[in-house]
């Protein structure tokens, strides 16, 4: 059953999968037979890629036979591979379900690394061992770039930006980032940022909605608030479409180009994505709308801030700190943008949109964060008013908000997955032979689940695990047990600028407003994008707090 279920996917991959104006299927009620037409172009290309993954199984099979041999029996055999279809007919049975599937595998093997391999010579290592993650990010990371299989699946939607790009192009961009995140003025115009997108977009967002007795997709909204404000951290452009009403084109093409480029690296079989988007069709036709869009509007961006620009040291945004000396082109900024909104908007909005609707159910939580909120006012003499948010200084001595945050994105990272490739062949710490070519996934959403690493209280929330017992400041854990900001040399630089941002705003909201779930689910279903984001939106209703409040969601 296994076999003929997968065949049936595979046939469904690569003839349904296209657009239904290339494929039309007649079904007459008294007849058995289908009548599957296709233009001629479109059926030679078919007709080619199904001798190709014929013909591919086969010679696949003795190479299979050779790595065997050269993988552990313990880890080659935990998903009981098939002979050419390596764990394919599993992978297909579990696509919908992919992050707890990999929870369920990882978990069960005693060194939390599993060989994946299906057809089309994918061939990998999927891994939530801390020590694994160590190897590949740290000690053996001149031998673990992003990769030619990252890089071109990535490529259209990021091109080479300092997330996508490796050798000496990601060493120039890291470099020039990490020179300007440590300056104090860019610290300082961040604060600044968010501290007036806060309290002149995302509290009157929440107080209208308060006021209407309606509920607001605090998802949506947080993610129009991250928008707002990278584009003004990034080129001092505020589109304001959080509030405004604008801005649904580009967010719904922002949002398919990272999900459609995501499920590049979920396809059963890896040329079925390069096909469609050789006859740009289906999904693939809908990324290239989506990039276009996106890239018209940074480009129209780019263009606007170097027409206004006067002398290049009135501006502290961060792309004319890039550009301060002219050196990047028009194409390279546009890359650098696309990759610094991704992050900007993307990995804060999704964190907090799970925060909230944990401690929207965690009474006792919300409490101790109001009372952390007070007596940081108390200790620097503020008052809560309409102008009143926090200062840089303020938000540091909120240890409790910062380890309810951390906490949530241990049980749901903003990214649950990422992938390095093998430049040369290897042997992890535990054993595991890696092939040269092959990829290493590591999941922080599995490794946030592990009772091996986090004990046995590793399903449960609680942001006290942050905490030291005498002095209650937080304690942060090692980048390889906890790799929600990656760790080694590719460590987010941004990290300290997405904490003050993310505390910033749950400090501002939890302080004014009482927030509830509409639904109360067990756990909301997520979709896999580049981030890991809340399908169908977190809808909530919102209640304005009184000054002295209830202390509860």
């Amino acid at each position: 059953m296994q076999i003929l279920y997968m065949i049936l996917q595979i046939h469904h991959t690569l003839i349904f999968s296209w657009s239904p104006r290339l494929c039309s299927i007649i079904y007459p009620p008294t007849m058995p037979t289908q009548i599957i037409q296709f233009p001629p172009m479109k059926l030679f290309l078919l007709q080619n890629s199904l001798l190709i993954l014929s013909l591919s199984l086969l010679l696949l099979g003795y190479r299979r036979r050779r790595l065997l041999k050269k993988t552990p029996a313990s880890h080659a055999g935990l998903l009981s591979p098939y002979p050419f279809l390596g764990i394919l007919p599993q992978f297909l049975n579990n696509r919908h379900r992919f992050l707890e599937w990999l929870v369920e595998i990882l978990s069960a093997h005693p060194t939390h690394n599993v060989d994946f391999r299906t057809p089309g010579d994918v061939h990998g290592i999927i891994t939530a061992s801390p020590a694994t993650v160590e190897h590949v990010l740290k000690t053996n990371f001149g031998n673990y770039p992003k990769g030619e299989r990252t890089v071109s699946m990535m490529s259209d939607f990021l091109g080479l930006g300092i997330f996508n790009s490796d050798g000496e192009e990601w060493k120039l961009q890291r470099k020039t980032a990490s020179f300007e995140f440590n300056k104090r003025s860019l610290r300082a115009f961040v604060v600044d940022a968010v501290r007036n997108e806060t309290l002149e977009r995302l509290v009157p967002v929440l107080r209208r909605a308060s006021e209407e007795g309606r509920p607001v997709d605090v998802q949506d909204a947080l993610e129009r608030f991250a928008f707002d404000n990278i584009c003004k951290v990034v080129f001092d452009e505020d589109p304001a479409w959080l509030g405004g009403g604008g801005g649904d084109e580009f967010m719904r093409a922002f949002t398919d180009a990272q999900r459609i480029s995501a499920d590049r690296f979920m396809s059963a079989l890896p040329f079925t994505w390069r096909l469609k988007r050789l006859c740009n069709v289906g999904s693939e036709r809908r990324l290239k709308e989506s990039i276009a869009v996106v890239r018209e509007f940074v480009t129209r961006v780019i263009q606007s801030r170097k027409k206004r620009e006067g002398s290049r040291a009135e501006h502290a945004d961060l792309l004319s700190r890039f550009d301060e000396a002219g050196k990047y082109s028009e194409e390279a900024l546009r890359d650098i943008v696309v990759n610094f909104m991704v992050a900007g908007r993307e990995t804060t909005s999704s964190a907090l949109t799970w925060f909230f609707w944990i401690v929207s159910s965690r009474p006792e939580v919300v409490a101790k964060v109001l009372e952390e909120i007070r007596s940081v006012r108390a200790r620097t003499m503020s008052t809560r008013n309409e102008s009143s948010t926090f200062g840089y200084d303020e938000l540091r001595e909120m240890h409790y908000l910062h380890a309810a945050i951390s906490e949530a994105m241990r049980l749901y990272p903003p990214v649950a997955l990422d992938t390095v490739e093998c430049r040369g062949e290897d042997v992890l710490p535990d054993g595991t032979y890696v092939g040269k070519g092959w990829f290493v996934t590591y999941s922080a959403y599995v490794m946030g689940r592990l009772e091996s690493i986090w004990g046995k209280d590793c399903l449960e929330y609680r942001p006290e695990r942050w905490l030291g017992e005498e002095d209650g400041a937080f304690k942060a854990e090692s980048p390889f047990k906890y790799p929600v900001f990656h760790a080694g040399p590719r460590m987010c630089l941004g990290r300290e600028m997405a904490y003050t941002q993310m505390k910033a705003v749950a400090a501002c909201v939890i302080e004014r407003f009482v927030m509830e779930a509409v639904e109360k689910v067990e756990e909301p279903k997520y979709v896999i994008s580049l981030t890991l984001r809340m399908k169908g939106g977190l809808w909530m209703r919102v209640k304005e707090r009184e000054l002295e409040g209830e202390a509860m969601v």
